[in-house]
């Protein structure tokens, strides 16, 4: 039998003060000199994840006791287990250009599922927070997501997952879709990290957002957020978003169903 777990609002607020302590260390180093190869820029992001994870692995621990990480790249849903899931430096290829937009991600994940998950951007000092069943806030106030009725006024935003090149079938089905939303779509951006963004959609900030390709590193947390905060959240097929699938769609929920048909073709 699989043992029951609830995420208690004391446990998100530690989970939120590791998150935003983490991204402050980050902030406060001077960020790696610009990168010319692919060996420098490897050695630059392993520099900055190298100086913030042994603490944040040490407040987690202390927060749940026992529970093991697992590779943002190589996940391990455990039927039954705890896994932390995170990531110091997530749109590191911002952060590394000098850029605004990225974060420090931390999901707990439970029986292959997401239950608490927070999002600290350092640079704006905002953050995203939730968990099962209890909601979900930016900045400790709740969030709820857009409510427009028309595409035409919306803003969407779309990206892909990361080592793409490795995925041809969602390379294909980005092209279309893309083609297909920007006539009806009042406009189209990609603003950074896609679990930010996610949240964004949550937060009533962004109206949508979408994405072909599995990348449950990127979704497993920014999707709890988005649904704890009354998001619609599936596949561009329309089921349910669950780890395996190969394609995002999250969205208010007035401007779902249209936007999910003109994605799927």
């Amino acid at each position: 039998m699989t043992e029951t777990f609830s995420v208690t609002a004391a446990l998100l607020d530690e989970l939120v003060a590791a998150t935003r302590e983490t991204g402050e260390l980050i902030l406060a180093r001077p960020r790696p000199m610009p990168a010319r190869t692919m060996a420098e820029f490897r050695r630059n992001f392993a520099e900055v994840e190298h100086a913030a994870e042994p603490g944040l692995r040490a407040r987690l621990a202390a927060i749940r006791p026992g529970v093991e990480w697992t590779d943002e790249f190589d996940i391990d849903l455990v039927a039954g287990e705890q896994r932390w899931l995170a990531d110091i430096t997530d749109g590191a290829i911002q952060y590394l250009q000098g850029l605004p937009q990225w974060c420090v991600s931390v999901t707990l994940l439970h029986d292959r599922q997401a239950v608490a998950a927070v999002l600290h951007n350092p640079v704006s000092a905002e953050t995203y927070s939730a968990a099962a069943g209890l909601g979900a806030f930016r900045d400790g106030e709740p969030i709820t997501p857009s409510v427009k009725t028309d595409l035409a006024i919306a803003l969407g935003a779309t990206s892909q997952p990361p080592f793409v090149a490795t995925q041809p079938a969602a390379v294909a089905a980005a092209g279309p879709a893309l083609s297909a939303a920007l006539p009806a779509v009042g406009a189209v951006r990609n603003f950074g990290p896609t679990s930010w963004q996610v949240a964004e959609v949550g937060g009533g900030r962004l109206d949508a957002f979408w994405q072909f390709g599995r990348d449950e590193g990127n979704l497993l947390g920014a999707t709890l957020i988005a649904r704890e905060a009354g998001a619609t959240v599936t596949d561009v097929a329309g089921e349910p978003w669950r780890p395996g699938s190969d394609s995002v769609l999250v969205a208010a929920p007035a401007l779902h169903g249209e936007l999910r048909g003109l994605l799927a073709g």
